[in-house]
């Protein structure tokens, strides 16, 4: 299954949201129905954009706990001091990915990001 991890600021817009996971998929190399999933911080649940993209795509929404993200945190490709001061991690759309493609899971690509928002694609640990 592959993951797509967003991060992005407060009130971006689902359309925004939207161009960074279809740049990730495009660098990637990766089709859209190959995505399985859409992954951020639990911190975001309160974000529309996030929702709507979601709902847009048919996808569900994992929103992983802190505890998760921190888990994944070592795995990032990219290192952010300013996204570290504010999440607790390197890279929150790298370790969102990460903790929810499951134990085993990698990254696909570092993070790209467009506009307000981040997005990076982890695989499952079985490849599938």
């Amino acid at each position: 299954m592959i993951v797509a991890g967003v991060g992005c600021k407060a009130g971006t817009s689902a359309r925004e949201i939207e161009a960074a996971i279809g740049v990730a998929l495009s660098q990637a190399g990766v089709e859209s129905a190959s995505l399985g999933l859409i992954a951020t911080s639990a911190a975001k649940a309160d974000e529309a954009g996030l929702a709507a993209a979601a709902k847009d795509r048919g996808l569900d929404i994992v929103f992983v706990p802190q505890s998760d993200l921190e888990a994944a945190g070592s795995r990032t490709l990219t290192h952010s001091e300013r996204v570290l001061a504010a999440t607790g991690v390197p890279s929150l759309s790298e370790a969102a990915a990460l903790a929810a493609a499951g134990p085993g899971a990698r990254l696909l690509a570092p993070r790209v990001a467009v506009g307000p928002a981040t997005c990076a694609l982890a695989v499952g640990g079985d490849g599938a």
